[in-house]
């Protein structure tokens, strides 16, 4: 079966997509469109570790919203724009990913979608029914 979601937390789609699509059967399979630095009313800030920020929440908010965790993860591709500082940029993701570690890809990117966005993340998750 397939389950497509807009979460309520997540700011709606900025495109005719929906932010993640549940495969169900035996398993468990959540695949996520690419998460932006958009925040619940619209707005994207203009700090590039706060738009990492708000794109790791809306992966959490995905998760969450499909009954997983970030320990459901199993591959994160990362697109940065522009500089990053790479200290704050890894405590960012230390404190999202704890000790999981998802298979991940992490790309500079001349652009995406808008000139505002500094982030895009890819995900899937996978959960085992037992």
């Amino acid at each position: 079966m397939k389950i497509s979601r807009n979460p309520k937390e997540i700011h709606p789609p900025v495109a005719p997509y929906v932010h993640q699509i549940e495969i169900t059967g035996p398993n468990r399979w959540l695949t996520f469109s690419g998460q932006i630095g958009m925040a619940l009313d619209g707005t994207v800030p203009e700090d590039p570790i706060i738009q990492l920020q708000l794109a790791l929440n809306n992966i959490k908010k995905n998760l969450e919203c499909a009954g997983m965790t970030v320990a459901d993860l199993t591959k994160v591709v990362f697109y940065l724009v522009g500089e990053f500082d790479t200290a704050q940029r890894k405590h960012v993701m230390r404190d999202f990913f704890g000790d999981h570690c998802p298979c991940m890809t992490m790309l500079y990117v001349v652009a995406l979608a808008s000139p505002v966005l500094k982030v895009e993340i890819d995900a899937w998750a996978y959960q085992e029914m037992i």
